[in-house]
């Protein structure tokens, strides 16, 4: 592929429900649209050809790496990383352009979202605007490889933020929503046994109590009414209590 301005990103694996219109909503207003596919089993990489994207498989190892695959592989000026269940709103298309287009040193652009869990657009919690970079100057950008899963990318040089937000449809049913935490919460577990962090008794308490008031009162969780209250107890359960429970099991027993 010929060097490119913008090339658009989208993660897949087993995504056929959302890839059309994702991509529907970019290739109007980027260079090219990549789906960089983990293997999908579903019609995911069909659909994605169908709608006009450019379809990759690489295996998956993780979040992380695939990101800086990406950025390895494709010849592009800015690469714009975006979810499969994400959309691109027009505001957001003009905004973008005007951004890499416009002079200066800003090498990262975070966007805005809006996210949407189980219909409801969520307000607090943490859940708004919440910020992600994902518009990187190809060559000023780096994925830390240690940062498996919520990566964290390096800049050689400054961020902005746009002000027009990506809408984000999270979670379609609460089972998704359990499913997709567990696999977050061994993942915590799994960095705190990496610091030789051991569990102590009242980590079973104060960290799942201090996460419920962190999204419930300090990010306004409040705001979403029962919905924040569900969310933060949730949230509470799998990012407070859950990684210490699995740390637990993962210390060696004695005798």
């Amino acid at each position: 592929m010929a060097m490119q301005q913008l090339v658009a990103v989208i993660l897949t694996y087993n995504e056929a429900h959302h890839i059309a219109a994702c991509i529907a909503s970019l290739r109007a207003w980027v260079d090219v649209v990549v789906v960089w596919d983990s293997g999908s089993t579903d019609d995911t990489q069909v659909r994605a050809a169908a709608a006009g994207a450019l379809v990759v498989q690489r295996p998956f190892d993780h979040y992380a790496a695939q990101r800086q695959a990406a950025l390895d592989a494709i010849d592009a000026a800015w690469i714009l990383f975006v979810d499969a269940d994400e959309r691109a709103t027009p505001a957001l298309a003009s905004e973008v352009r005007q951004a890499i287009d416009a002079p200066g040193e800003v090498v990262g652009y975070w966007a805005p979202r809006r996210n949407f869990i189980v219909g409801h657009e969520m307000r607090g919690g943490g859940f708004t605007p919440d910020y992600q970079l994902r518009l990187l100057r190809r060559d000023a950008a780096r994925y830390i490889a240690d940062r498996q899963v919520h990566e964290i990318v390096e800049l050689a040089g400054p961020s902005a933020h746009l002000t027009h937000p990506l809408i984000h449809y999270n979670y379609q049913t609460w089972a998704q929503f359990h499913r997709k935490q567990r696999v977050y919460a061994a993942y915590e577990a799994r960095i705190l046994a990496a610091r030789d962090i051991r569990p102590r008794p009242h980590n079973f308490i104060v960290q799942p109590i201090r996460e419920f008031r962190r999204r419930f009162i300090a990010l306004q969780g409040w705001r979403d009414g029962w919905q924040g209250v569900r969310m933060a107890f949730w949230l509470a359960w799998y990012y407070g209590l859950m990684p210490y429970v699995i740390l637990l099991r993962l210390q060696p027993r004695a005798g």
